[in-house]
């Protein structure tokens, strides 16, 4: 499995591979009770929220990640001093605005209960889990806002990253059952 984490490439291949599993099981036999119909204003709300939360996560996965090897040693400490503390912030409130307004759509009753819905929610809330408890406290070690030593600060990078990696892999079938549970009929 670390080795999926590893590499951005198997961790996008490994989140397509998860889609098309959910994808054939839901070719075959979806049950569904009919169009479900959200709450405008609480579902805008989430798909803001989760477009910040997914986009600031591809963002650490696609571009931050690959890229801090490349940057010379002198310049690291602008990245991990002023813009992670900034993204951070901005991932783990939008991770949770993205769960809470997803539950009231949900909870509102103008949700229709289906098993892409039940995927896509487990799946939010594993992630979201995981910003606040796994990646937001070994992050803190990372960039100095709870003391750690250079081997507990590099032990902390490493768990946070791979965590980090596990969100990047479940937000593609996440986002595919939140997506297809609105046009299931």
């Amino acid at each position: 499995m670390t080795k999926i984490l590893d590499k951005l490439y198997y961790a996008m291949a490994a989140g397509a591979v998860l889609a098309l599993i959910i994808l054939a099981i839901y070719h075959h036999g979806y049950l569904s009770t009919g169009w479900p119909y959200w709450a405008p204003f609480f579902t805008f709300l989430h798909v803001l929220s989760g477009i910040t939360w997914i986009g600031i996560l591809y963002y650490f996965n696609l571009v931050q990640t690959p890229t801090m090897p490349k940057i010379p040693a002198e310049l690291k400490p602008g990245v991990s001093k002023f813009i992670l503390p900034e993204a951070l912030f901005w991932f783990r409130w939008a991770a949770l605005s993205t769960v809470v307004t997803g539950l009231i759509v949900y909870g509102s009753g103008t949700a229709v209960a289906t098993w892409t819905i039940a995927i896509g929610m487990i799946l939010g809330l594993i992630m979201a889990f995981n910003v606040w408890f796994i990646i937001w406290p070994n992050q803190k070690k990372v960039i100095g806002l709870t003391p750690a030593d250079d081997g507990a600060k590099a032990k902390a990078a490493r768990v946070a990253g791979l965590t980090s990696r596990t969100n990047f892999i479940l937000s593609v079938p996440m986002l595919y059952c939140m997506v297809t549970a609105r046009l299931v009929g």
